[in-house]
């Protein structure tokens, strides 16, 4: 079977698996969408989860919408990524190994299905510039405008030629301007923007949604910066992706894509740009970055907007419940020894025996916190425990996956890890000695007795935090009555189901938010202009 020609050819291969979900009742994209959507990361195991497509869009402006938007359609799970890769799931990596290896350049054409419409010069706005296309809030209640959060950006560097495409977000700042996060010196782009600023020259760009999914896989992946992204998608495909010359800069772009948006990046001067709700799990903030006005749009007749989903870490996590060891140290902590700010207790076990044990706390201070970790060290249940971790009340201590989330982000192991030796009977740990000197110490049963150590972490926070990038409690409430009036599956929800602010959020970033959730975030796009600085 040949590979998808386009992105429509693709989804209609993930409904035909049953692996897509339509969605025809008016879904509010600024309000409803993304939080939808967001749902079944919490709350679904990973083989339930499904790519949507939402047809009948409405913003908070009252605009409506009749271009379709998909979402989680590319990677929301690895039976939909397989697909996408036209391979078993255990096939991806090799897969994309040998289009690396096998790479097929792209094969120029005369004119395609992306430039069936073409808005540029003075038609630029006869469909309401980038206003024309229903471009969700991805965080609603913290991002301040809609983003573009599955846009392969296409540059050249301007020494070699050498063509780069990249996915980087773009928030709305007016209905032909763009903010742009190149998240990186190192990005193909970042390296394009730099060589034209050199040259007191603005960067043209062109922003390609849609398309075969194959480029979506090679727009998101760091390769060497002198590859060329769209000749690996060919070598995903097994044949040369067709591309077409832009309108308005010297650059191709994928024949068959849904939308192209080109344009020039600005290399004399930078504007605020954010916050956003990351995939890391929480609010960037506002910062000075380039910005992008856009020239031309072109599209297929009947468009469909791709997006991705970004805000909080997806991934399901395998949760190992002990309730009867948890609620005994939690006793020993909480009654026995009078420590009312710690909340919960959950012991994980691997391989038969207790290794970590993660206690949850609520408004405690450093000092207190490493009273609590010491007191767990010494309570007879903590058994054969080896790692002691404390979270704070966000942090589901059942959850590994939150767990990690908060040693990620929350932990300095130079500043919050604590070593802790002591003496022990335990002999049955093949780490504490070699096993003809444990033989040799459980036959005496006198003598001395190697130390066991034991590893204390504080992954709480040391001071404010951006929000959890997840829409506020309101709006996921919504989400959950809208999941429930379309029948689908049960959910089993995992903390966190909702953002909250952990304390670094301003009324200013509150205020831009606020106002994104009232349709008028242009307004800030017009404030960001006025606070341009030198690049």
């Amino acid at each position: 079977m040949d590979y998808y020609e386009d992105l429509r050819e693709y989804l209609q291969a993930l409904e035909d698996a049953g692996q897509l979900i339509r969605i025809k009742r008016q879904i509010n994209k600024d309000t409803e969408l993304m939080p939808l959507v967001r749902l079944q990361y919490r709350g679904l195991p990973e083989e339930q989860r499904k790519a949507f497509v939402f047809e009948n869009m409405v913003d908070v402006r009252g605009r409506e919408y009749h271009t379709p938007v998909a979402v989680s359609a590319l990677a929301g799970s690895d039976k939909i990524y397989s697909i996408g890769m036209m391979c078993h799931p255990e096939e991806i990596v090799e897969k994309g190994t040998q289009a690396q290896l096998h790479p097929y350049e792209p094969r120029l054409v005369i004119g395609g299905p992306v430039q069936d419409e073409v808005h540029m010069g003075e038609s630029l706005m006869e469909h309401g510039g980038l206003d024309e296309f229903p471009i969700p809030i991805s965080t609603p209640g913290f991002d301040p405008s809609p983003a573009m959060t599955a846009p392969c950006w296409i540059t050249k560097d301007p020494d070699s030629g050498i063509r780069n495409m990249g996915t980087y977000r773009a928030l709305l700042k007016s209905t032909t301007r763009v903010g742009l996060d190149f998240a990186g010196p190192s990005r193909g782009i970042a390296i394009h923007w730099n060589k034209c600023k050199e040259r007191g020259i603005p960067l043209p760009a062109a922003i390609v949604i849609g398309g075969p999914p194959s480029i979506g896989y090679t727009s998101v992946t760091d390769y060497p910066a002198d590859t060329d992204e769209l000749a690996v998608a060919g070598g995903i495909a097994g044949k040369p992706l067709e591309v077409v010359k832009c309108k308005t800069v010297d650059l191709e772009v994928p024949a068959q894509a849904e939308i192209v948006i080109e344009g020039e990046v600005n290399t004399e001067e930078l504007e605020p740009e954010g916050a956003f709700g990351e995939a890391i799990g929480v609010m960037s903030l506002t910062q000075p970055r380039p910005y992008f006005t856009v020239k031309c749009i072109t599209h297929r007749k009947n468009p469909i907007w791709l997006a991705f989903i970004s805000q909080f870490p997806p991934s399901e996590s395998s949760k190992i419940r002990y309730h009867g060891k948890s609620s005994a140290v939690y006793k020993h902590l909480r009654h026995d020894l009078g420590i009312d700010k710690v909340l919960r207790v959950a012991l994980h076990e691997i391989a038969s025996s207790l290794r970590l044990i993660v206690v949850q706390v609520k408004n405690t201070s450093t000092d207190e916190v490493w009273r609590i970790l010491e007191a767990m060290t010494k309570f007879k249940t903590s058994g054969r425990s080896k790692i002691f971790i404390a979270v704070d009340d966000d942090i589901n201590p059942d959850d590994l996956e939150m767990v990690f989330f908060a040693l990620a982000h929350r932990f300095q192991p130079h500043r919050d890890a604590r070593i802790v030796s002591l003496p022990t009977d335990e002999l049955s740990d093949c780490s504490l000695a070699p096993m003809d000197v444990l033989e040799r110490l459980r036959r005496e049963k006198k003598g001395e007795r190697p130390d066991k150590s034991l590893l204390l972490i504080d992954a709480t926070m040391n001071w404010p935090y951006p929000p959890i990038s997840l829409p506020p409690k309101e709006l996921m409430e919504r989400a959950l009555e809208l999941w429930k009036e379309e029948g689908l599956p049960e959910l089993k929800l995992k903390e966190p189901v909702w953002g909250r602010n952990l304390g670094y959020w301003s009324k200013e970033d509150e205020r831009k938010a606020e106002s994104a959730l009232k349709g008028e975030y242009y307004k800030t796009g017009e404030e960001q202009a006025r606070q341009r600085m030198p690049a």
